[in-house]
C-alpha cells in the first residue's frame, strides 16, 4: 500500500500531541461531568439501551404491558460508539468521559495528519496545537454531544483520501469513512461529491511482480477506468461513485429503519423537524420548541412525523420565502457568532458548580478563543503580499484588507458579528486571485466542510454547538494564515 507514511519524528510529534490533547480532556471530563442533559440525555439513554442488547430503542406501556418501540429521531452513530464502550467498561459518566476525551485527542492528530498535506511541517503541527489546547473542544469532554466525534470521522476520512497514492483506492476508503461519519451526523453526505471533485482518482500504479490483489483494491474497481475519460464526465462521475460508496455503510441502518419503524429512513427522523423549526411562525433563526399546535397534530410514528413536519416546513418556506430568507442572517449568528454551548451544557447538568460570575468568564473565554480563531482562520487563504509580484500583492493586499475590515465590524459592532467572517473563509479559497498560495485538496475539502455546515444552518437553524464540527478546520486555515505564495512540500 503506498501511502504518505510520517517519519519516525512526525510520528513522535503525533504520540507528544496526542498526549497533550488528551491530559485537559480528561481531567475536564472526570472533573466536571454530571448527568448527561438535552440531547446529551437522548444519546445517553441510547447508548444504554443498545449496550443492554436492546437496539435503538425504548419501552412503551401499552394496556399496562411494555411494549418495546424502536427510534430513529437522532442519528445512531453517537450513541452506538458510547454503547461499544459502556458495554465493557459500564454505563457511568466517567466511562463516557473518557470515551469523549480519546476522541477529542485523536481529533487533534487527525487534524494535523490532514494538515501535513496542506502547509509545511511546522504549520502543520500548529493546527494540530490549536485543536489540543482549544478551550471550547476540551470542554466537550464533560458533554454527551456527537459533535467532536462527527469532525473526527470526517476529517478522517479526507486524510485516508488524500494520504493514498491510488487515488482511487483513496476516494473508496474516504467515502467508507465518510457514510461511517453520516450516522452520527447526515449532513457528512454532504462532503461526498468534494472527496471526488476535489481529490480526483488516476489510475493506480502499475503493479510490480506478482502477489495477490487486496480487497481495497478490488473494491476501488467500483470506480471504473472509463471514467478517465473526459475531465467533465469525469467529475460527474466520480462524484456519483463517491455518493454511492458513502452510502455503503448507511443502507444497513436505512433497512433497519424500514423493516421496524413505521416507514423507511436514510438516518434519522429529524430532518423535517428541524426544517419546520427554521421556517415556521414562530422561528427566531435558533432552537425552539415544536408543539402539536404547530401543525403536526395527529400523527402516529417517528416517520410519519418527520414527513408531517417536513411537510409543513416546504408550505410555510413557499407561502412565506421572505421571511424565511430574512432568517438566514440570524441563524448564522446562532452558529457563529459566539461559543457558550458547552459552558451552558455544564451549568444546566450542575448549577451548583457555575456560580453566575464562573458562567459568564467561562463563555466570555471560550466565545473569544472562537472568534480569534475564526478571525485568524479568514488570513488562511491570503498570502502575504510580495513586491516581486506587482499584481498578485495587489490582489492579496486587498483581499486583507476585506479580512481586516470584516474582523473589525464584526467586534465593533454592539452585537459582535462574525457570521460574514465565516463566510468570507467558505468562499475566498474557490476563488482563482491573482498571487494567491496554494490551495491543496485537502484545504479545499476542509472548506468544503464548513461550507456546507453554513449552508446546512442557513436552510434549518442555528446553534453555536454546530460549529464546533468545523473548529478543526479553521484550526487548519488559522495555521495557514498569510504563508508564502508557494513553498508547500506534501508529506512525504
Amino acid at each position: 500500500m503506498s501511502v504518505g507514511r510520517p517519519a519516525r519524528g512526525d510520528a513522535l510529534f503525533g504520540a507528544r500531541l496526542f498526549v497533550v490533547a488528551l491530559a485537559p480532556r480528561l481531567w475536564v471530563g472526570l472533573s466536571w461531568a454530571g448527568e448527561p442533559v438535552w440531547d446529551g440525555h437522548y444519546y445517553d439513554f441510547g447508548a444504554r439501551r443498545i449496550a443492554q442488547g436492546l437496539g435503538y430503542s425504548d419501552d412503551l406501556t401499552i394496556d399496562g404491558h411494555l411494549v418495546w418501540h424502536p427510534w430513529a429521531h437522532y442519528p445512531v452513530g453517537y450513541s452506538a460508539f458510547l454503547a461499544a464502550f459502556y458495554r465493557v467498561f459500564g454505563a457511568s459518566h466517567a466511562v463516557a468521559a473518557v470515551a469523549n476525551a480519546l476522541v477529542g485527542a485523536a481529533l487533534a492528530v487527525v487534524t494535523w495528519a490532514l494538515a501535513r498535506h496542506a502547509l509545511d511541517a511546522t504549520r502543520a503541527r500548529i493546527a494540530g496545537l490549536i485543536v489540543a489546547v482549544h478551550p471550547g473542544l476540551i470542554l466537550y469532554a464533560a458533554l454527551l454531544m456527537s459533535e467532536p466525534l462527527a469532525a473526527l470521522l470526517t476529517l478522517a476520512a479526507f486524510w485516508l483520501a488524500v494520504r493514498d497514492d491510488d487515488r482511487r483506492r483513496g476516494l473508496v476508503v474516504g467515502a467508507l469513512v465518510l457514510g461511517v461519519a453520516a450516522l452520527v451526523r447526515p449532513q457528512a453526505l454532504l462532503c461526498a461529491p468534494a472527496l471526488a471533485i476535489l481529490h480526483p482518482p488516476s489510475p493506480p500504479p502499475r503493479k510490480q511482480g506478482g502477489g495477490s490483489v487486496s480487497a481495497l483494491a478490488r473494491l476501488s474497481a467500483l470506480v471504473p477506468p472509463a471514467l478517465l475519460a473526459g475531465r467533465g464526465a469525469r467529475g460527474v462521475g466520480f462524484a456519483l461513485a463517491a455518493c454511492a460508496i458513502a452510502l455503503v455503510p448507511v443502507l444497513p441502518w436505512t433497512a433497519r429503519n424500514c423493516a421496524v419503524m413505521d416507514g423507511c429512513a436514510l438516518v434519522s427522523t429529524n430532518a423535517g423537524w428541524n426544517l419546520a423549526i427554521g421556517a415556521f411562525p414562530r422561528a427566531t433563526g435558533r432552537f425552539e420548541t415544536l408543539r402539536s399546535s404547530d401543525g403536526c397534530r395527529e400523527v402516529t410514528g417517528q416517520v410519519q412525523q418527520d414527513r408531517c413536519w417536513l411537510d409543513y416546513g416546504i408550505d410555510q418556506i413557499r407561502a412565506h420565502p421572505g421571511r424565511w430568507l430574512a432568517l438566514v442572517p440570524a441563524k448564522l449568528g446562532f452558529t457563529f457568532d459566539h461559543e457558550s454551548f458547552a459552558v451552558e451544557y455544564l451549568h444546566e447538568a450542575r448549577p451548583e458548580a457555575w456560580p453566575e460570575d464562573r458562567r459568564v468568564r467561562a463563555r466570555d473565554a471560550t466565545t473569544l478563543a472562537h472568534r480569534l480563531l475564526l478571525a485568524a482562520a479568514a488570513l488562511g487563504c491570503i498570502a502575504f503580499p510580495s513586491a516581486r509580484r506587482p499584481r498578485g500583492a495587489l490582489a492579496q493586499g486587498a483581499l486583507l484588507i476585506v479580512a481586516a475590515g470584516l474582523v473589525a465590524v464584526a467586534f465593533a459592532v454592539d452585537v459582535p458579528t462574525f457570521w460574514p467572517v465565516a463566510v468570507f473563509v467558505s468562499i475566498v479559497p474557490w476563488l482563482p486571485f491573482p498571487g494567491r498560495p496554494d490551495v491543496p485538496p485537502a484545504m479545499l475539502l476542509g472548506v468544503a466542510l464548513l461550507a456546507t455546515t453554513l449552508l446546512t444552518h442557513a436552510v434549518f437553524f442555528g446553534e453555536d454547538r454546530y460549529h464546533m464540527v468545523v473548529t478543526p478546520v479553521l484550526a487548519l486555515l488559522a495555521a495557514a494564515a498569510l504563508r508564502p505564495r508557494t513553498g508547500f512540500a506534501p508529506a512525504a
